[in-house]
C-alpha cells in the first residue's frame, strides 16, 4: 500500500470536535502500537483560524484578529482526508511525540511551541491556503 501520509502531508479531519479543520501530519504510525491497534498520524491544526485582516485597520486590531488557536492531536488514518498541499515544518517533529500526550503540561508546551511556529508561518505568507477557514 501507498504511504499518503507522510510528515508535513496536509489533511483534512472528518470526525470528532476538529472535523472540517485542517492538520499537519507530523508522524505516521502505519503498523499501530500496543495501545492504539490502528493506523494513525500525529497531527497538528488550526482549532480557531485568524479572522480577515484589511488595510485601514490599526496594528493593534490587526495583531488580535491575526491570531490562531493550534490543536494536536492523535487521529485514525480513516477519519483524515489527504490533501495534495504539503506543509514544511521542520520545528514540529521534534516538539510532539506520543509520550507528549501523557502529560498536560507537556502537551500545554507543546501546544505553545506549535503556535508560534504557525504563527510565524501565516505572517510570512506563505501556504496561504492552509491558514483559511475551509468553504463547504
Amino acid at each position: 500500500m501507498v504511504k499518503i501520509y507522510k510528515p508535513g502531508k496536509v489533511a483534512i479531519v472528518l470526525n470528532g470536535r476538529q472535523a472540517g479543520k485542517k492538520v499537519v501530519v507530523i508522524k505516521q504510525l502505519d503498523e499501530g502500537t500496543k495501545d492504539r491497534q490502528y493506523p494513525y498520524a500525529l497531527v497538528a491544526g488550526i482549532e480557531r483560524y485568524p479572522l480577515r485582516v484589511t488595510r485601514k485597520m490599526s496594528d493593534k486590531k490587526i495583531k488580535r484578529r491575526s491570531r490562531l488557536k493550534p490543536f494536536i492531536k492523535v487521529v485514525n488514518y480513516s477519519h483524515l482526508f489527504p490533501t495534495r498541499y504539503a506543509l514544511e515544518l521542520e520545528g514540529i517533529k521534534g516538539l510532539v511525540t506520543t509520550d507528549t500526550f501523557k502529560d498536560p503540561t507537556q502537551r500545554a508546551d507543546a501546544k505553545k511551541q506549535v503556535r508560534k511556529l504557525l504563527q510565524e508561518r501565516y505572517f510570512t505568507g506563505k501556504n496561504r491556503w492552509f491558514f483559511q477557514k475551509l468553504r463547504f
